[in-house]
């Protein structure tokens, strides 16, 4: 048993905010029907690097999910999506507001067909504001929700955070937002409308830096990779290599300078509080730089993690993907797709010790599942299902 068995999902997103909400929830049980474009399907299916003709992007977001092709500009096509609907718990779509409405298959249209539907929209700018209809990719909600302006080299350039954070964090949120919904359900019995934004997934994100300027009315900046508020917390230079450093309060900060070898340094009045620390940064950045450079990155990790002291050298991907707690909470998991092989794909962050979730199937192909669907939820045979084909239905 997973947790979600028995959750039934109508998924018409495309690309990555969409994908990602219904891929966790897929993981942990859900039945995740993809709806999709007949013909090019989900945008991601272009996107590069491709294996046998499979995309590696694609795949790495519609695990555990079933493909099948509907065409909702067609009035047949439009007909089997209302028959759909009123057989799932859930409809997600990332589409720019307004664009179902246009089709008449909008939220108020159907509810009427299932009064316990949880419609969960994941768009740019939301459903409402002057915004709400403009287009938007992750890089644009990074510049306009600030996180850029924190990102980068001090002194240097605003930078885009290097995973797509915008859509990744307005996946999570969705998939909270439909959980929350279906919590609802369990008392009202009724459904309601879930609306994400990845702009306001950008501010909700913003943690001190909007908390610094409430305060003092500076402009946070981008201030390389030290911490804004804690000293220290930033990579050092080693005699061949770097090592992050977290020194996260002033028990820890102690026990580094002991390990150091430095007990001076935690008993010198400008460095003994955190509050200190910040003020005389530009004194205690260069000590510990100096010290740092002394030894290799493995000898400082061998001293200072017996010690307590939270440190990591930087790893590039290649070293995470054999990093061993990253194996041992099966982090990385083998999936054999049809077309494309044998895939690596990251594993379910989630641990449930009673219902955990499964990676039971790979990314499917576009309308692999379009029969068998149609013949499980609504009973067409497949003759009808050849029909729907040749009306361009699907």
């Amino acid at each position: 048993m997973m947790a979600l068995d028995g959750l039934r999902i109508l998924d018409l997103t495309r690309v990555l905010a969409g994908p990602y909400a219904t891929m966790i929830l897929a993981d942990l049980g859900a039945d995740v029907i993809k709806v999709e474009r007949p013909g090019t399907g989900d945008d991601a299916r272009s996107f590069g690097p491709h294996l046998h003709g499979e995309s590696a992007y694609f795949m790495s977001l519609n695990r555990n999910k079933r493909s099948m092709t509907l065409n909702l500009k067609s009035p047949r096509g439009q007909q089997v999506f209302r028959e759909l609907v009123a057989q799932v718990d859930v409809l997600v779509e990332n589409f720019r507001p307004g664009t179902l409405e246009k089709l008449g298959l909008g939220y108020e249209t159907l509810r009427e067909l299932n009064p316990r539907l949880i419609y969960a929209a994941s768009s740019g700018f939301g459903r409402t504001g002057p915004y709400s209809r403009r287009p938007a990719y992750d890089a644009v909600v990074q510049a306009m929700g600030g996180l850029m302006s924190i990102t980068g080299q001090e002194g240097g350039e605003p930078t885009r955070v290097g995973s797509s954070i915008g859509d990744i964090t307005a996946g999570l949120f969705t998939a909270i937002g439909i959980l929350s919904a279906l919590r609802a359900r369990e008392q009202t019995g009724q459904g309601q409308v879930v609306d994400v934004a990845m702009l306001d997934c950008q501010v909700a994100i913003l943690e001190n830096a909007l908390a610094r300027y409430n305060v003092t009315g500076e402009i946070p900046r981008p201030q390389g990779n030290r911490h804004p508020s804690i000293v220290p917390f930033e990579p050092f230079e080693t005699q061949d290599g770097q090592l992050m450093v977290a020194a996260g309060n002033d028990a820890l900060w102690r026990r580094l300078c002991e390990a150091l070898e430095r007990p001076d340094l935690a008993s010198d009045p400008r460095f003994k509080t955190n509050p200190l620390r910040n003020t005389h940064y530009a004194e205690l950045r260069p000590i510990l730089a100096e010290i740092f450079r002394g030894q290799t990155t493995a000898a400082w990790q061998a001293l200072l993690e017996p010690a307590g002291i939270p440190v990591s050298p930087i790893n590039n991907v290649a070293q995470v993907m054999q990093h061993p707690q990253v194996l041992a909470r099966e982090m990385l998991v083998e999936l054999a797709h049809p077309t494309a092989g044998q895939m690596t794909l990251p594993g379910i962050p989630v641990k449930l010790s009673e219902t955990p979730g499964a990676l039971r199937s790979a990314a499917p192909t576009l309308g692999q599942h379009t029969e068998e669907l149609l013949g499980e939820l609504l009973g067409y045979t497949p003759e009808q299902v050849a029909a729907l084909h040749a009306e361009g239905a699907l």
